[in-house]
C-alpha cells in the first residue's frame, strides 16, 4: 500500500497506477456538436429556454470555432472541443476551493467535483484559465410532464447554487471497475472506460485512455509531433491534448510573443492537405 504525505499526495517517486486523459484531433473534428449533446444527455446537464444567455448557460463540453483570420480563398476554419482539462500539476480550481469541494485524484488523474460540499463561492470558476466551470443558477432539471424520466440514473442532478464541470464521466469508470471486480480483475482493458463524448464522436476525433499505459493509444498520440495543449506554458499540465497539422491552430493555443513560436511545418495545411496525407498518423 502506498504511503502518503501530510497533504494527501503520494510520496516522491510514486507513480499513479492510472492517469486518464484524452487526445482530440482537430483535423478530424467537423464541428458537428455531437460531443456536446452526448455530454449533456449523459450527465444530466440542463438545457434552458434561453441558451443565448452565455453567462448563465451550462456546457461541460464546449465547442469553439476559430479561423486563421485570412480572407477568402485563404480562409481556414478549425473547431475546438473543450472539456475540463483535468490539470495534473496544482490545478488552479483545487488550490482556491475553500470548501474542499474539488480534488485531484492521484490514482486516476481526474479532478472531481463534490456538489454537496460546494458553497457556491465561485472561486474555482474565477481561477480556471480554461473557463471549464459553470455556476448553476437554477433548480434541478424540470420534472413536469414526465421530464424526470429523461434523466440518467447514474449521475445526480445538481442543485441550485453550486459549480459543476466535466468529470470525464466518472460514473462510467465506477461502472467499468464494478464489472472488472465481478470478473475477478483489477485492471481495466483499453476501451472499457471511455467518456460519452469519445463514444459519440462520429469522426472518431476523440481518443480516451490511460496516459500512463504505453499500450493505450492516447499514450502514443501525445508523443506525436503535432500534439499540443492549451495554455501549456501556465504549467498546469492538462490531461487533454490536441492534434493539428496546422501551425496557426497550434499558435493560437498559447500566448506566444512575436517571434517566439517555432512552427512544426513550414507549409500550410490547405496547400499540402496534411490532414489527408498517407502516413500522417505514423511517426
Amino acid at each position: 500500500m502506498k504511503k502518503e504525505n501530510d497533504h494527501g499526495k503520494p510520496d516522491a517517486g510514486h507513480k499513479p497506477a492510472q492517469k486518464y486523459g484524452m487526445v482530440i484531433d482537430l483535423d478530424k473534428c467537423t464541428g458537428c456538436g455531437t460531443c456536446m449533446v452526448a455530454c449533456a444527455a449523459e450527465n444530466n446537464v440542463a438545457v434552458r429556454a434561453d441558451q443565448t444567455d452565455k453567462e448563465r448557460t451550462i456546457t461541460w463540453m464546449n465547442l469553439y470555432k476559430i479561423t486563421n483570420g485570412k480572407k477568402f480563398p485563404h480562409t481556414e476554419v478549425s473547431y475546438f472541443p473543450r472539456p475540463c482539462m483535468h490539470c495534473d500539476h496544482h490545478p488552479p480550481c483545487v488550490s482556491v476551493c475553500v470548501a474542499t469541494a474539488t480534488k485531484l485524484d492521484f490514482n486516476t488523474g481526474i479532478v472531481s467535483q463534490i456538489y454537496t460540499r460546494c458553497i457556491g463561492c465561485r472561486y474555482c470558476q474565477a481561477a480556471c484559465p480554461y473557463g471549464a466551470r459553470y455556476f448553476n443558477w437554477w433548480d434541478v432539471f424540470p420534472q413536469d410532464k414526465g421530464m424526470d424520466r429523461y434523466l440518467s440514473p447514474d449521475v445526480s442532478p445538481r442543485m441550485r447554487g453550486v459549480v459543476e464541470k466535466c468529470t470525464f464521466c466518472h460514473h462510467r469508470l465506477m461502472r467499468a471497475k464494478s464489472q472488472a471486480y465481478a470478473e475477478n480483475r483489477r485492471k481495466l482493458e483499453e476501451g472499457e472506460y471511455v467518456t460519452a463524448c469519445t463514444e459519440a464522436c462520429p469522426a472518431s476525433a476523440i481518443t480516451f485512455g490511460d496516459l500512463n499505459n504505453s499500450k493505450h493509444q492516447v499514450s502514443q498520440l501525445i508523443k506525436h509531433p503535432y500534439a499540443f495543449r492549451i495554455l501549456e506554458r501556465l504549467g498546469t499540465e492538462p490531461k487533454v491534448y490536441y492534434l493539428s497539422s496546422r501551425d496557426w491552430v497550434r499558435k493560437l493555443a498559447d500566448n506566444f510573443l512575436p517571434g517566439e513560436y517555432e512552427p512544426v511545418i513550414n507549409r500550410t495545411w490547405a496547400e499540402e492537405e496534411w490532414s489527408t496525407k498517407p502516413g500522417r498518423d505514423q511517426f
